[in-house]
C-alpha cells in the first residue's frame, strides 16, 4: 500500500505536464520520499472516483497533478475523509494556486510538499435539480459560465488569460443578461445580471481577481454581482478584473454570505470550478476548515 498517490491528468496544460513529466516525476519521489504511486485520469470525474479509492486503502497524501479542474476534482474525493490534499500547479489557469500562494510555480508546490505543512481550507457545497457536490475556487451564473462554455467548445489551443479575452469577445455579442432571484443568508435581492460570481478564493479565468478581498480560511463566500449593463460599457470596464479595481464599478455590487441560493427565470448554465451544469436553481453552503491542504510554509492558513 503507498503512503502517497499523485493522480496526474497528462491531459492538462495542453500537454504542459506531459512535457515535463519525466523530470518531474523524479522532482516528485524526491519530495515525497515514501512508497509512491502515479495514478492517471481517463476521464470527466475519474479524478473523483480515483481519490476515493486512495482513501479507502489508506493513503496519508494525495498529490494532485493537473489544473483546477482536477484538483477539484480530487479534492471532490476526498472532503470528509480526513486525508491531506496537495497539489501541483499544470493546468493553463492555477486559478486556486494563486490564492495558496504557489501561483504556477511547480518548483514551489514541490517545495511545500518537502516541507507537509498542513493548512485547513473552506470548501463550499453545492446543491442543483441535477446533480451536487463542492467547489474550493469560484462558481458563477451568466457570462462568465457563457465564456466558459465557448472556451469548452472551441477554443483549446488557447491558453489561460489569453483564450478567456478571445471567449469574452466571441460570446459577447450573442450573450443576453438572465434575471436572477439571489437569496444571500435569508435576503431576497432579484436582478439581472452580467454575471454572478461566488467566489471562495480569489481569483478565475487565468488570473482574473473576480473576488480580489476572498479568503478560503474565512468561512464566508465573496459574492460579486455585476448588473446588467451595456455592452460596451462592459467591455470598458473589463480590463479592471485583472487587478480588481473593479469592485467600484457602480454596476457592481460585493457582498459576504455563508448560505446562497440562485434561481434563473430560466434554466442557466452554473459554472462550478470551470465545470459546467445546467440547472433551475442552486443552493450553496460553506463549510469551514473542510479540507487539509499542503500549503507554503509562509501561509496563513
Amino acid at each position: 500500500m503507498p503512503d502517497v498517490v499523485v493522480i496526474r491528468n497528462l491531459r492538462s496544460g495542453r500537454g504542459r505536464l506531459v512535457r515535463k513529466w519525466p523530470e518531474l516525476e523524479r522532482s516528485i519521489r524526491e519530495a515525497t520520499q515514501g512508497s509512491l504511486e502515479f495514478w492517471d485520469t481517463e476521464g470527466p470525474g475519474h479524478a473523483t472516483e480515483l481519490a476515493r479509492r486512495a482513501c479507502q486503502i489508506g493513503v496519508e497524501l494525495v498529490i494532485a497533478a493537473g489544473g483546477d479542474g482536477t484538483i477539484s476534482q480530487v479534492a471532490n474525493g476526498l472532503i470528509g475523509r480526513e486525508v491531506t490534499l496537495a497539489v501541483i500547479p499544470s493546468g493553463t489557469g492555477n486559478d486556486l494556486c494563486r490564492t495558496l500562494g504557489l501561483g504556477a510555480s511547480i518548483p514551489d508546490a514541490l517545495k511545500a510538499i518537502r516541507h507537509r505543512r498542513v493548512g485547513r481550507m473552506d470548501v463550499a457545497h453545492f446543491r442543483t435539480d441535477k446533480q451536487a457536490g463542492y467547489f474550493l475556487n469560484v462558481a458563477g451564473m451568466g457570462f462568465d459560465a457563457t465564456v466558459a462554455d465557448r472556451i469548452n467548445r472551441g477554443m483549446r489551443m488557447l491558453t489561460g488569460t489569453s483564450a478567456y479575452l478571445v471567449a469574452v469577445l466571441a460570446a459577447l455579442g450573442r450573450f443576453r443578461a438572465p434575471d436572477i432571484r439571489f437569496t444571500l443568508d435569508g435576503q431576497r435581492l432579484d436582478m439581472r445580471v452580467m454575471l454572478a460570481a461566488l467566489a471562495n478564493a480569489q481569483c478565475y479565468g487565468g488570473g482574473m481577481k473576480i473576488a480580489p478581498f476572498a479568503s478560503v480560511s474565512d468561512g464566508l463566500l465573496d459574492v460579486v454581482l455585476v448588473r446588467e449593463i451595456g455592452k460596451g460599457a462592459f467591455l470598458r470596464a473589463f480590463p479592471k478584473v485583472f487587478n480588481g479595481t473593479h469592485l467600484t464599478h457602480p454596476a457592481v455590487t460585493h457582498s459576504r454570505a455563508t448560505r446562497i441560493r440562485l434561481e434563473p427565470s430560466e434554466p442557466a448554465p452554473f459554472l462550478v470550478d470551470g465545470e459546467l451544469v445546467s440547472c433551475s436553481w442552486v443552493d450553496i453552503e460553506v463549510q469551514p476548515s473542510k479540507l487539509p491542504i499542503i500549503v507554503p510554509e509562509n501561509s496563513n492558513l
